[in-house]
């Protein structure tokens, strides 16, 4: 019986791929299953997955595409995947020893349909440490239903996390795929179909930095799509589990609010000044619960162990009126102090 199968989307990537791939053949796990996808890659992955999947016919499976992208690559991973859970790795980035059984066992001894472990961010080049994250949450386990506020302390990124089988397949599509923050959007279809998260407590993956995308800064023409793919998840949101909107308008301010702008301000100052306009006319239209939101308010803090401090903090700062230079002050401390620490 396969018990946890993880989904390796590869495009370019062939440098790291072995690594990747031999990080999770050493697991001492019984179970797992790694569905590997192609997704077109004009290097020589395709040809590494096939030596690998010569070499383990049992444990590795190849899904050799055309080129899509990698939200249509995670999605044939998902389809092929046979596993009780289902869980997501970035070729580049690597897995530690324990990290299939302690996230298994996570899930399964807390009845969760998603676990989640802490993770390393480390500059590829020289071995270097940012930091680590995701190792202390403020509860071991909570129900999403009953406790949406406290996803917004939760990262946004797929590949820290697996998830229930059930939960996974029957996520809902989007019509737009954003050609921005796609993780956290894809996360955020996942998260509809789920209740119960629970924490390993521990950093279990390396996740590699390489030093020129410390400061990420996104193509401006990348954000309608993600605007609109936004949209279309409000919509999903209000058929499905409208007693949560409150939860996904806090989200949009953490995530377009905070982490986009972030990204956007390593453009410059006046790259910024226009999209941060643009972009609080857009949460302030189509997700307004971002202004009164109670999640982000500090009595929450208070009550939930301090959970969400950081993203009431940037809120008071944006009620200030000094949202553009809060960014263009922390990217700043960012590029000289070689830091990489994510909201």
């Amino acid at each position: 019986m396969v018990r946890l199968s993880v989904v390796i989307p590869c495009y370019k990537v062939e440098q790291y791929l072995k690594r990747c791939l031999d990080s999770l053949l050493d697991q001492a796990f019984d179970g797992l299953e790694l569905v590997c996808v192609n997704d077109g890659s004009p290097d020589d992955c395709l040809g590494i997955l096939r030596d690998y999947q010569s070499r383990y016919p049992d444990t590795i499976v190849v899904i050799d595409q055309e080129n899509q992208g990698v939200w249509k690559a995670r999605r044939a991973g998902i389809a092929a995947a046979a596993g009780e859970y289902i869980g997501f790795i970035d070729p580049d980035d690597y897995v530690l020893p324990g990290y299939a059984e302690r996230l298994y066992s996570t899930a399964v001894s807390n009845g969760a349909d998603i676990a989640c472990c802490g993770f390393d961010r480390i500059d590829a080049d020289t071995g270097k440490k940012y930091s680590t994250e995701m190792v202390s949450f403020p509860y071991d386990s909570f129900n999403i239903k009953t406790e949406p506020g406290l996803m917004l302390e939760v990262n946004a990124a797929i590949w820290n996390k697996i998830f229930r089988a059930d939960v996974i397949k029957g996520m809902r599509d989007l019509e737009t795929v954003p050609r921005a923050l796609d993780d956290m959007v894809f996360a955020h279809l996942m998260y509809m179909n789920a209740e119960k998260i629970a924490f390993a407590g521990e950093s279990l993956i390396h996740y590699m930095v390489r030093r020129d995308s410390i400061i990420k800064t996104t193509d401006e023409t990348r954000i309608p799509s993600l605007y609109k793919a936004m949209c279309e998840l409000r919509d999903l949101w209000t058929e499905e589990c409208p007693d949560l909107l409150r939860y996904l308008d806090g989200a949009a301010f953490l995530h377009l609010g905070i982490s986009l702008m972030h990204q956007i301000s390593g453009g410059g100052r006046a790259k910024l000044k226009k999209a941060y306009k643009e972009n609080k006319a857009y949460l302030d239209k189509e997700f307004p619960g971002w202004r009164k939101n109670p999640y982000i308010t500090w009595s929450f803090v208070h009550k939930n162990r301090g959970a969400n401090r950081k993203v009431h903090t940037v809120r008071v700062i944006y009620r200030m009126g000094l949202a553009v230079p809060f960014h263009l002050v922390y990217t700043r401390m960012i590029n000289r102090l070689g830091v990489d620490v994510k909201w």
